[in-house]
């Protein structure tokens, strides 16, 4: 774990210093500057690990190292800058020194200009563990970043979102009456999220509409499972993956195996409104549907270097005529799964619009006092070599679902999925 210095710790530098580190922003100022440390390369956090540990005193790496001093930029104006606040700014009794820690780091991660890195509090970090496992008070929708403009990725299923009309592709432009602009992803979701029974406005633009709309919802207790198995026909089985997340591989393993147990000839794999989760909960589920050894995706790094990741076995399915469906809200780990099933395998059609391009890869590092970052170190490549960030999967059949579908409860999308698994299987419409 990384190590807090004491107020017996005595740093004279100067007088900025001095009366900095005369108060209890001392520990800000040294978190700072172990963070910049990271951030420069001094320090390179491993891919699994948990926590940041400094093998060099603080003191030491900032004002001693000579090769990390050629890297380095003049810290006074930050000094300069907290000094201001603290003498000049009006309501400086009421300054929080950890939230101007926190802001500080916050505004160097969001420097970066990708929405997809960020630093979380402890508060924050507390919230996206309650994301991927499934159960949290909200609306239950996904959200990102797209073309700069905070969009619903997709409300989930039976979700206050779903219940009030909201749908994949629409615009938020503003939450209670405040404009999303400058708001990063997990500012947004800080701003919906909250209590069951109260109430949040969204402010969204869609597609095919002449204005803005104003959209209310009550939040609720989300709880969502992340898989679900119908029989569409006698000889057809939907399965559902509604994220990826800690339960999901059990939950398709369950679904997968009672569809060989039934002798199923048509499957339909629905990944719509799918936002994504774990990286590794997509291997698994494309290693029960592909041959083992099959390339599952590919990994760039920042240096253009490719990493295969392979089908590890366990196949359970890929000799079943299959469906998937994907559409703008399909994204990340369902683009990653689309993708590979439909680059490794003959009988595999897409069907519904393109998905979101959610191509980027996340490393979550935990550090200390309950906090935690989100970096992107990668981007995801099918197994042919093309670009899912930004570009999205391309369904083999393009279906829309129009407003008034969606209004009159008619999926188009999953009709077109059952009549081309009947007319492939030889079954009479």
């Amino acid at each position: 774990m990384e190590q807090t210095h004491s107020g017996k710790n005595k740093i004279e530098r100067n007088d900025l210093r001095k009366k900095f580190f005369a108060n209890y922003m001392k520990l800000v100022g040294f978190a700072l500057l172990l963070l910049f440390v990271f951030l420069v390369g001094f320090e390179k956090g491993k891919e699994t690990q948990k926590n940041i540990e400094s093998p060099i005193p603080v003191e030491d790496a900032i004002f001693k190292n000579k090769d990390l001093q050629k890297n380095t930029i003049d810290f006074s104006l930050f000094w300069n800058v907290y000094d201001l606040l603290k003498s000049k700014y009006i309501d400086s009794d009421k300054l929080d020194a950890k939230e101007l820690f926190y802001g500080a780091i916050k505004g160097m991660m969001h420097a970066t200009s990708d929405p997809y890195t960020d630093f979380f509090d402890p508060e924050e970090n507390k919230k996206f563990s309650e994301d991927i496992s499934g159960n949290f008070e909200g609306i239950g929708a996904e959200l990102g970043i797209k073309q700069g403009i905070l969009t619903i990725i997709a409300p989930l299923k039976d979700t206050p979102a779903e219940k009030a009309g909201l749908r994949s592709g629409d615009k938020i432009i503003n939450i209670d009456g405040k404009s999303t602009g400058d708001m990063s992803v997990d500012e947004a979701v800080d701003n919906i999220r909250g209590p069951r029974g109260t109430t949040v406005t969204l402010t969204i633009f869609r597609e095919g509409d002449q204005d803005t709309r104003d959209v209310q919802v009550k939040r609720d207790v989300i709880n969502v499972k992340s898989v679900t198995l119908e029989w569409k026909e006698k000889d057809i089985a939907a399965i559902t993956i509604m994220r990826f997340g800690d339960d999901t591989n059990k939950g398709f393993s369950s679904a997968i195996s009672e569809v060989n147990s039934k002798k199923a000839k048509g499957l339909i794999i629905d990944l719509r409104n799918n936002p994504g989760g774990y990286l590794q909960t997509s291997i698994d589920i494309a290693s029960k549907l592909l041959p083992k050894g099959k390339v599952v995706v590919i990994e760039e790094s920042q240096d253009k270097s490719q990493k295969k990741m392979y089908s590890r076995g366990g196949d359970l399915g890929s000799q079943i005529e299959t469906v998937v469906l994907i559409n703008e809200g399909s994204a990340s780990a369902s683009e990653i799964l689309a993708g590979a099933l439909k680059d490794n395998r003959d009988n595999v059609t897409l069907v519904g619009k393109k998905s979101f391009g959610k191509g980027s890869v996340q490393e979550f590092i935990e550090l200390s006092q309950g906090t935690a970052a989100k970096i992107t170190v990668a981007r995801w490549l099918t197994p042919s070599g093309r670009q899912i960030n930004e570009e999205g999967i391309q369904p083999d059949r393009e279906v829309e679902l129009s407003n008034d579908d969606f209004d009159n409860n008619r999926d188009p999308q999953l009709d077109e999925a059952i009549n081309i698994l009947k007319e492939k299987l030889g079954i009479r419409q």
